[in-house]
């Protein structure tokens, strides 16, 4: 059962391995301390797109949680878009179940202990029947899985926002909400249901714990730590054992990597190019790094430009407020900001309206009540800089 989860890689591994962050994640789902007890509820982890976060969950965090005796059902909302995020949480609890009712499976194996006999689990429920009309609901499920195995089971549901905003979804949530406390309020349970839900759309997930409608409420929410230099240094030293290919100092590629917004495969895509440029590389590194992040950056821009002249006066005020968020976006002062910059009266509703737009269309998110910020702090600086060369040109 136990798993060597490398803080440093060696330099053939295809993926750089985040054993402590893993670790510590895992240590406190699993083994929470008493002002950590609050993880019981829900953790919900967000994070920009394209910077590693479902890379970790599958190459760190799960084999972390697994290390420590907890079953993990891993599900991604976003691994067939023509399901639905419920036919797909219950396609996943399905399968655990079938291997662990199958002798020879390899999920079994690591459950033999608790096993009686040759033979697989026994559940005095019909697993084909699960998330079918008549069949067990998600708390008769889970509390019999949790009495089976005798451990955790840890739920990580990857882009789970994409469960809000139907029916369906909504009910699922619920039903997993339910499930949580029909597992975690026994007396004497030996383990607990943990609920981990991630996603790139930062207001989304973090609403899923903070607002009172929502069925997680009370949940732990907390960003993604993103990769930062100790990855660039394995990169590079990862990259500098192949002869002939060019690549810029340990600096620059870092630097280069921050200009990126922290997507590995941005910078990845920044060293391909880099290998047909004539220059120097650290000269030419730079100038591609930030090529590369005008480019992506141009996508966002141009959405909220197409959203009207309030939506890009009510997007700058929130990019030129503090980095921790703005506050005074509904403002008597405000209002009197944007009529002046788009040359109409505006009130309080239309303003709310766009807001809300603009958080649908995660470029902005709520830090707190009434507090916004920008989703993405790589935009954030784009639209600086496309700001400053306006008012230089």
């Amino acid at each position: 059962m136990n798993q060597i989860i490398r803080d440093k890689p060696m330099p053939t591994d295809p993926f750089y391995h985040r054993g402590s962050y893993a670790r510590d994640l895992a240590q406190q789902l699993l083994n929470p301390i008493a002002l950590q007890v609050q993880v019981r509820s829900g953790v919900f982890l967000s994070g920009i797109r394209r910077i590693g976060k479902t890379t970790f969950l599958r190459q760190d965090l799960i084999p972390a949680l697994e290390s420590m005796g907890a079953l993990v059902i891993y599900v991604d909302l976003w691994a067939d878009r023509s399901k639905s995020p419920a036919s797909l949480v219950y396609d996943a609890v399905r399968t655990v179940l079938s291997d662990l009712a199958a002798p020879g499976t390899r999920l079994l194996e690591r459950f033999k202990g608790v096993i009686v006999g040759a033979v697989g689990l026994t559940f005095g429920i019909q697993v084909d029947a699960v998330g079918k009309p008549g069949g067990a609901t998600l708390s008769d499920v889970f509390s019999e899985l949790v009495d089976k195995v005798k451990t955790s089971v840890v739920l990580i549901m990857d882009e789970v926002q994409q469960a809000l905003g139907t029916e369906e979804g909504n009910n699922l949530l619920f039903a997993l909400k339910a499930a949580r406390d029909a597992v975690n309020t026994r007396p004497g349970t030996p383990g607990y249901l943990l609920f981990v839900g991630t996603g790139s759309h930062k207001s989304l997930v973090a609403d899923m714990a903070t607002r009172r409608s929502q069925p997680f409420a009370g949940a732990v929410s907390t960003e993604y730590e993103p990769l930062g230099a100790d990855f660039v240094r394995w990169k590079y030293e990862q990259l500098a054992q192949i002869n002939g290919i060019k690549l810029p100092s340990e600096n620059v590629m870092y630097q280069g990597f921050l200009a990126v917004g922290q997507r590995p495969e941005e910078l990845h895509n920044a060293l391909v190019l880099l290998q047909s440029r004539p220059e120097e590389p650290d000269m030419a590194f730079p100038i591609i790094c930030t090529t590369l992040a005008a480019a992506a950056s141009e996508v966002e821009i141009t959405t909220i430009e197409t959203m009207g002249d309030l939506a890009s006066v009510i997007f700058d005020r929130i990019v030129r407020g503090s980095e921790s968020g703005e506050s005074g976006l509904f403002s008597a002062e405000a209002m009197s900001n944007y009529s002046e910059q788009i040359g109409m009266a505006v009130d309080t509703p239309q303003v709310q309206n766009m807001v809300d737009r603009l958080i649908a269309a995660n470029l902005i998110h709520r830090q707190s009540h009434g507090v916004y910020a920008v989703a993405d702090p790589f935009v954030r600086q784009a639209w600086r800089q496309r700001k400053a060369m306006q008012l230089s040109g």
